[in-house]
């Protein structure tokens, strides 16, 4: 009697079908990053070329010579120095303040009892149907009443007065943390201050870095505020500096470019370094991983 048994052959087995789904999945991902990368790509290739190679058709994705030159002479060209000192001066309050005041208000609807907490909380989270150019007239004319306009007080106070999404997504982890941890700390002696400073901050560092990227991603490229709320050409941020290579004939699209990688450069840096965070902290569910 053959007792020998019949064997699959290698392109039915669920190994290979696995291995054959993963290599599909990696080039459509390959595919939608090169489409989505494309205009990044073709901002390079533009800084690094003359004006004569960008104005040629058919168009060249790479220069014939790379004119590494164009990023020196773009940043000489204005005094992008200063622009970038305003720019992270600004930034850097903006984070700071998104960072502390929406914590706190995070962990007060997290972690403390009191009447019409739920009703409060509706009404921050229904600001964010507001869109935020209905609010631009009645803030210019408020913060022009006072004397802001000119300052960076307009762009830097707001991040302050907290920000519906961030306090969601904050609360969303603070009640992730364990009820008796904080009985245990009041049992000792800590008020509610020192629990979320001493306690609950340290644990939500993936939360906190989430919300410092988002921060410094919008302070970092707003152009909205300062064109409204700037003139003075010493206050400049780097998104209104940019607008110098526009002219009313013609636009240098080779320092503008060059420029451009400049300015995107370090908010790809705080991705590229604190992406094992911001991963971790977008999901809300991993509020209590260290």
């Amino acid at each position: 009697m053959n007792t020998s048994m019949k064997t699959t052959p290698r392109y039915q087995s669920r190994s290979f079908r696995t291995k054959i789904k993963k290599v599909l999945v990696s080039l459509i991902l390959l595919a939608g990053s090169l489409v989505i990368l494309s205009p990044v790509l073709w901002m390079v290739s533009t800084s690094l070329k003359t004006p004569g190679e960008i104005a040629q058709f058919p168009p060249s994705f790479l220069p014939d010579k790379f004119q590494w030159n164009n990023y020196i002479e773009a940043w000489n060209t204005a005094p992008f120095t200063r622009w970038a000192l305003n720019t992270l001066f600004i930034t850097v309050c903006v984070v700071i303040g998104s960072v502390l005041v929406n914590s706190l208000v995070a962990y007060g609807f997290a972690k403390i009892r009191f009447r019409g907490k739920n009703i409060l909380f509706v009404i921050v989270l229904s600001t964010m149907l507001i869109p935020g150019f209905v609010l631009l007239i009645p803030q210019y004319m408020l913060f022009s009443k006072i004397g802001w306009v000119n300052t960076y007080l307009p762009l830097i106070v707001p991040a302050f007065l907290g920000n519906a999404f961030f306090i969601f997504l904050l609360r969303q982890f603070f009640m992730t943390l364990p009820n008796e941890m904080i009985e245990a700390a009041k049992i000792d002696g800590a008020n509610h201050f020192q629990i979320w400073w001493k306690i609950a901050m340290p644990l939500m560092k993936p939360a906190i870095i989430t919300i410092a990227i988002f921060s410094f991603n919008g302070a970092w490229n707003d152009f909205l505020g300062p064109l409204l709320y700037i003139n003075d050409e010493n206050l400049y941020t780097l998104q209104i500096g940019l607008q110098t290579f526009k002219g009313t004939v013609q636009t240098q699209w080779h320092y503008l470019m060059a420029a451009s990688v400049l300015v995107l450069l370090p908010v790809v840096l705080i991705f590229f370094f604190f992406q094992k965070y911001f991963i971790e902290g977008a999901n809300i569910t991993s509020g209590t991983k260290g």
